[in-house]
């Protein structure tokens, strides 16, 4: 044994700190303790003759030993002296011996981390040091439940470590586990075999928990041993006991599981899964409607599913090396399976049906490949059609007004079930088309009869392949039997259904055949009057309007055309939920402010498209949006002087909604159908007028500034140059006590106005750009904690913004916009770019600021120039171009910094174009005094 010269005197006082009740000090001084072990090259000594002996009972303590001996493993293995090496494995096995002589087990969680502090010995050890690892374990075990109960522990762990495919290694380790698996095979794998039998005979009756603990190391092994160790009459029979056992059989189907879908030669994989089905069906398994155990049964479908698939796979390899006998034989195997499928796919338990979800999918991908299909095939699908749609339908239990966790999981369950709706009308579209029947007698079916029964319908719609939605031309039969389908669904009155979740399916299916009503207009007035009254926008539930809010925006974009005859009975029965809900009516509005906000969209799509002169257009608009300005006018009349913080961010909320819905209902404009045209662009400036104001409010900055702001991206976009004058007194009011955020959303406003009007706002941008500037500035220079992350980010985002704009008033050929500033601010600002460049480790911002300078070296860089800026080029840009790559921040494996070193590249160049002799050969002097090696590979890199 390796000889020892530290005595074992742990940190009492420290070792207190372990336990999860104790004060901060203690913990704090138990932390710096672990830290201390950790790091000393024989301070942990201690915890391994701690472990040895069994000096402490503390439960915290022993984990907290095992942690030490885990970090000494894990990352200080190489640097241990062969003694010390030695010294953590003897500790382990006198740990383990220890065990053997314990009349109770160690708790869980030191079990655990015992094995995988075994596991990781195992890992460095074993091709080396300890071949006989399983060896001395198993000889000082035998068969004692605490031995083998660390002995399994320790083999999951190193699963783990050496298997795990969900676990990333390294090339260098992947080698290692390699290397580990062979010489396992080699070595020991038939005496770990051996063992597991013997534990599974005779822990079976005994220890129901142990047996499960290697049934587990069993199925997670079998994925890369020799199959026959395990797939033999002896092993099976093991297995098919535990089957009929209850504390077991769960875990045996998930051993059965593993070995099936171990991966095989086609013939072996059907020969196993055959022999394996016949035994099953033999024992009474397959008669699962006398199973009552569903948690078993759900276990049961999963193996039955990779049984299925398993075949599948089988038959797809056979089929495509040709071997048409072999393949013919195991697609009868395959379908012989089928009524076993039925039964698991219609069972009432979602588990049990979910887990063959897939054998039933690959089942059909198969039938889909067939040339022909039997009278058999054809009666599986239909039998498989009737189970989906069976499965479809909602049980009373569902709760559709307050949707939980078992909620979610049947909607997830429904779209598995969507999947193979899908895969059968690839298979059968006729008998799909032929299986959706419309209930004639709705009024006096369930509710979820009624909604699977239009769900259905809906469902066609993605299952049926038609090109951008055009369900109703092409194919005769497709096309008759959808019209009719359509045609029924809105005369016979079923949206007058009392339930949100038939209410919703109406709809929903409604929108989603909305090319239906093209083909026949007529139906038009009818589904119209369902989204405005009770059945729709006036349902009882809010879940249910707001869904329709959006589904009437939906419906009216599509059909706007067919809809003039009606355009202001809609306005008008809409009127009251374009209402402006104000913040002291206590009474809850029929839609919230997000439905709303589809609702003026679609008020401002009906007039924009009506067929009406301009002025009835002007003042149809004018009526839409003068309630919201008036109570605009009196709500920020109001909140300067209300002093309830609450009541101002109310007040402020319901002043941001009625902006937000005057923009929205701008979207309705097009290029077709322009502001102009429409006679409106008198209403929107008047709105602007209005809205303009609260950008000077004194309280709730923030948001009614964030408010007006969008609504100006979008006047610039629908009004163009009428927007003009009004932007100088906006700008001057948003550049006041600015926030990082107020800023970092002003520049893509001053950024718009430049890329689109350009010249035209040259004057306007000469005056404000300072202003700008300086304000950036400010908020740049004020001070942060050191580990404010979120104002840091600001800063980051707000300097990304600020060369973003200077990059569009460049690019915009506005050159007189920075040359007009003065030389002591132009120079100001050229070094905030270079600083861009060079000093902030941000490529995204660092791309900007190259883009920046090659511009400028470009407008001013030659003979007629900026006075004065070829000496900046020479003291600044020049140096810029090799100081940025030489910065330790500039990461080359970073597909932005990559741009920023192409950018380099080519700004030298420019520079050498524009510099001509003999300034060129200064540069290329520059370049060999300051350029380290680094650099120059760097440019040739970019070079190519």
């Amino acid at each position: 044994m390796a000889r020892r010269t530290v005595p074992v005197i742990m940190d009492e006082q420290a070792l207190l700190g372990l336990n999860p009740n104790a004060d901060a000090c203690y913990r704090q001084r138990a932390l710096a303790y672990f830290e201390q072990l950790k790091e000393s090259q024989d301070a942990w000594e201690v915890c391994a003759e701690a472990l040895a002996k069994g000096i402490y009972s503390d439960d915290h303590v022993k984990f907290f030993c095992f942690q030490v001996l885990e970090h000494q493993i894990k990352y200080r293995h190489g640097a241990l002296s062969a003694l010390q090496q030695q010294l953590i494995r003897e500790t382990l096995m006198k740990w383990l011996q220890s065990q053997l002589m314990n009349i109770h087990p160690e708790k869980p969680f030191i079990r655990n981390k015992a094995a995988q502090v075994l596991a990781l010995t195992f890992v460095r050890d074993y091709l080396t040091l300890w071949p006989k690892f399983f060896f001395d374990i198993l000889s000082l075990i035998g068969l004692n439940p605490h031995g083998v109960d660390i002995y399994l522990r320790t083999l999951m762990a190193i699963d783990a470590e050496v298997v795990d495919r969900d676990i990333q290694h390294s090339p260098e380790e992947t080698r290692r586990n390699t290397l580990i698996k062979d010489s396992m095979r080699e070595q020991c794998i038939p005496s770990l075999v051996e063992s597991w039998f013997q534990i599974l005979q005779a822990y079976q009756q005994s220890h129901s928990e142990l047996t499960c603990q290697c049934l587990e190391v069993v199925g997670a092994y079998v994925s890369w041993i020799d199959l026959n160790l395990i797939a033999n009459d002896r092993f099976v029979n093991v297995l098919l006991s535990h089957m009929s056992m209850e504390d077991l059989r769960e875990e045996a189907c998930d051993c059965l599981y593993e070995i099936v879908n171990k991966g095989m030669d086609p013939v072996d994989k059907t020969k196993l899964v055959e022999s394996l089905c016949q035994v099953l069906q033999s024992a009474g398994f397959f008669n699962v409607e006398q199973e009552e155990d569903v948690d078993f049964l759900a276990k049961f479908s999963r193996l039955v599913n990779g049984m299925g698939q398993s075949l599948v796979l089988s038959w797809t390899k056979l089929s495509k090396v040709g071997d048409v006998k072999v393949a013919a034989e195991t697609l009868r195997a395959l379908e012989a399976k089928v009524p076993l499928l039925l039964q698991l796919l219609v069972h009432e338990d979602d588990d049990i049906s979910a887990n063959i979800v897939g054998f039933c999918y690959d089942y059909l991908h198969v039938l889909k490949q067939l040339p022909l299909l039997t009278d058999q095939q054809k009666a599986n699908i239909e039998a498989i059609m009737l189970a989906v749609i069976k499965k479809l339908t909602y049980d009373d239990e569902y709760n559709f007004e307050n949707e939980g966790e078992d909620e979610a999981m049947f909607v997830e369950y429904r779209k598995q079930l969507k999947m193979l709706l899908d895969r059968l009308a690839q298979v059968s579209p006729e008998l799909l088309l032929e299986s959706v029947q419309l209930l004639s007698c709705w009024q006096t079916a369930p509710f979820m009869e009624v909604e699977v029964a239009i769900r259905l319908l809906y469902m066609l719609g993605e299952a049926l392949p038609a090109s951008h939605g055009a369900h109703f031309s092409g194919d005769n039969a497709k096309v008759n039997t959808l019209q009719d389908m359509m045609r029924t669904l809105i005369t016979s009155g079923v949206s007058e259904y009392q339930h949100s979740s038939v209410s919703l399916e109406f709809f929903e299916t409604v929108v989603r055949y909305d090319k239906f009503f093209i083909v026949e207009p007529q139906h038009i007035a009818s589904v119209l009057m369902a989204f405005l009254d009770h059945r729709g926008l006036r349902h009882a539930s809010p879940k249910v309007r707001s869904r329709v809010a959006y589904l009437f925006s939906r419906f009216v974009k599509t059909l706007h055309k067919h809809m003039n005859a009606f355009i202001e009975d809609i306005l008008s029965r809409i009127q009251d939920l374009l209402e402006l809900a104000p913040p002291e009516n206590g009474f809850p509005a029929l839609l919230t402010s997000d439905d709303q906000l589809f609702m003026f969209e679609t008020a401002g799509v009906l007039i924009v498209n009506a067929e009406s002169p301009a002025e009835r257009k002007q003042a149809l608009m004018r009526s839409l949006l003068m309630p919201l300005t008036d109570a605009f006018r009196m709500l920020l009349a109001k909140l300067p002087e209300e002093a309830d913080e609450e009541r101002q961010t109310a007040l402020a909320d319901c002043l941001s909604h009625a902006v937000g819905f005057a923009s929205r209902t701008s979207k309705a404009f097009s290029n077709k159908q322009t502001v102009k045209q429409c006679g409106c662009s008198e209403v929107y400036l008047d709105c602007l007028q209005i809205f303009l104001p609260a950008l000077s409010c004194p309280v709730q900055r923030g948001s009614l500034r964030s408010a007006v702001r969008s609504f100006l991206h979008r006047m610039i976009i629908c009004l163009e140059e009428e927007v003009l004058p009004f932007i100088p007194a906006a700008s001057e009011h948003m550049l006041k006590d600015c926030e990082p955020k107020d800023l970092q959303e002003f520049i893509p406003l001053i950024s718009q106005i430049t890329a689109k009007f350009k010249g035209q706002v040259s004057p306007f941008l000469q005056q404000v750009f300072m202003p700008l500037v300086v304000a950036i500035f400010e908020v740049l220079g004020r001070p942060a904690e050191e580990n404010d992350q979120t104002a840091a980010l600001e800063k980051q985002m707000l300097r990304r913004s600020y060369f973003t704009f200077i990059q569009t008033v460049t690019g915009s050929g506005m050159n007189e916009v920075m040359a007009n500033q003065g030389a002591e601010n132009i120079e100001r600002v050229l070094f905030t770019i270079i600083q861009g460049a060079v000093d902030f480790p941000d490529p995204i911002a660092q791309k900007t600021c190259f883009i920046i300078l090659s511009k400028l070296v470009e407008l001013w860089g030659g003979k007629d120039g900026l006075v004065g800026f070829p000496d900046f080029i020479y003291k600044h840009i020049v140096p810029a171009c090799f100081m940025a790559p030489l910065k330790p921040t500039f990461d080359l494996s970073d597909a932005q910094t990559v741009l920023v070193s192409i950018l380099t590249h080519k700004l030298h160049i420019e520079l050498c174009q524009v510099l001509q002799q003999p300034d060129s050969k200064v540069v290329r002097n520059y370049m060999k005094v300051r350029t380290a090696p680094s650099v120059a590979y760097l440019f040739c890199l970019s070079a190519h």
